[in-house]
């Protein structure tokens, strides 16, 4: 049979297969499955996943118990410049063990936390307008931002020190400048 030339006969599933060619498809096979079922292992016993909860809500519900957490806990304000302009980010310093708000907006993550190490926070995330990601570094914990939902993520800083807030969904001409910070102490 010729590589150039079409087969005389059209009906390839009639053609004998090779030896070599079954090894391969057939290592394909148990290669493809053994993946599959380390999948679904690593998900339930690796510890990589994020045990998180998701719930509906709208950006003005959202705001309102952000904005009722950041008043009762701001210990400061930080200028921080965007664009040219600077403005005021507030600083909130939770108690151990509570819930802690952060605002998505087209490009700013609100407002800057200060926690403590060892201690556990209830983190809900939401945005008020378009599909963000929220990526703390140096840690890798990557969460898609969607609107109209809260995601809810226990977080334990174990290390003190600022941890970066970058977007990393492309949320518009200035998605690069979405940034924010955690502060441990």
């Amino acid at each position: 049979m010729s590589a150039i030339l079409p087969p005389a006969d059209q009906i390839w599933w009639k053609h004998p297969i090779d030896k070599l060619e079954f090894t391969w498809i057939a290592i394909a096979l148990v290669w493809s499955l053994t993946m599959f079922v380390m999948m679904i292992w690593w998900h339930m016993y690796g510890n990589q996943n994020l045990a998180n909860e998701t719930y509906k809500t709208t950006p003005a519900a959202f705001a309102s118990k952000a904005q009722a957490a950041i008043d009762q806990h701001t210990v400061r304000t930080e200028n921080v410049s965007f664009n040219g302009v600077d403005e005021a980010i507030p600083v909130v310093a939770p108690p151990a063990g509570s819930d802690i708000y952060l605002i998505a907006r087209l490009w700013s993550w609100r407002p800057i936390y200060e926690l403590e190490q060892g201690k556990t926070y209830k983190l809900h995330l939401s945005s008020m307008d378009w599909m963000h990601g929220f990526s703390l570094q140096p840690q890798n914990i990557n969460i898609q931002v969607h609107p109209n939902y809260e995601h809810v993520v226990k977080i334990t800083p174990n290390q003190t020190g600022t941890y970066s807030i970058v977007c990393n969904e492309y949320c518009g001409i200035n998605h690069h400048t979405m940034t924010g910070r955690i502060y441990v102490k």
